[in-house]
């Protein structure tokens, strides 16, 4: 991949779901390109399709038909396998049900994707990431015994963990009060310049998109840009 290529390109994206004996279209007509280190939110009403595309550029699950390259790689042409090697090596993942494992702890829960991995230092770095989300004193902590905001953290700084190339972001700030929302918002932001990740996030909060480079709107599967 050149450094003018785009680090996600989608091309004539469509999914479709089985329901009984009906189809229901999710996503029609999608074109998108994404330049590496650009922060892009994605916005529109719920249902309209915007996780459904998140999960897909994660390689997540297959989209009917089109494709997607990710950091120059065919990612519509790789198999489940592969679709995880790619992921492991390009992109991160902040779901919006957090998904950390209830038996590990903070510490453990943001090693994790390190360790798969097979990389090593792993411990140091998964303390400094913490630190930088300021969970410092939670390392030791179990999901259950964390608030809300405080499993985001956690979430964000697994992500962050391999350092990876794109930041997925599912309603990062969702159902979160609005200090820490804030706080969250300044992490993915901060931690955003100091790796030049590409954002790409799913979200209501319109702090969060105003603060973002572009901004799509998702509409009944379509998607198109907002300018100013």
């Amino acid at each position: 991949m050149t450094t003018s290529s785009p680090i996600i390109r989608v091309v004539d994206l469509e999914h479709r779901v089985g329901l009984g004996n009906e189809h229901i279209t999710i996503l029609q007509g999608v074109n998108l390109e994404v330049k590496a280190g650009q922060r892009l939110a994605l916005v529109g009403a719920s249902g309209s399709g915007k996780s459904t595309l998140l999960g897909l550029l994660a390689g997540l699950d297959s989209a009917s038909r089109g494709e997607i390259h990710i950091a120059g790689q065919p990612l519509h042409q790789l198999g489940e396998e592969q679709r995880a090697a790619l992921r492991a090596r390009h992109i991160g993942f902040v779901f919006q049900s957090f998904l950390l494992l209830p038996t590990l702890s903070a510490l453990e829960n943001v090693m994790l994707p390190a360790e798969l991995k097979g990389e090593s230092g792993n411990r140091e770095r998964a303390m400094h990431l913490l630190e930088l989300v300021g969970l410092a004193d939670r390392v030791r902590h179990f999901p259950a015994q964390l608030s809300g905001g405080e499993q985001q953290r956690v979430a964000i700084a697994r992500a962050f963990m391999t350092e990876p190339d794109i930041l997925l972001a599912d309603e990062p700030t969702g159902n979160l009060d609005h200090q820490t929302g804030a706080r969250i918002i300044e992490l993915l932001f901060e931690l955003n310049r100091q790796h030049g990740t590409t954002l790409v996030i799913v979200t209501h909060d319109e702090s969060l998109a105003g603060r973002c480079e572009r901004r799509l709107l998702m509409t009944a599967g379509h998607l198109e840009e907002q300018h100013d």
